[in-house]
């Protein structure tokens, strides 16, 4: 029986305007880049980091 991964959904609930590129970029790698819009990823290190890295711009939901 195939295991079901973990998912994480991330949305974003802060602009990125006026933020540092890296920010900017790190929320186009969640497939974010405006408000109120939401990406479901797999739950896994890489994943974590980015969103530790603009956990201020975005609301995570387990899953």
């Amino acid at each position: 029986m195939a295991e079901k991964k973990k998912t994480v959904t991330v949305t974003q609930i802060h602009s990125a305007a006026g933020r540092y590129a890296d920010q900017r970029q790190t929320l186009i790698g969640l497939r974010l880049n405006k408000i109120r819009r939401s990406s479901t990823l797999e739950d896994t290190p890489a994943v974590r980091g980015m969103i530790k890295k603009v956990k201020h711009l975005v609301q995570v939901d387990e899953g």
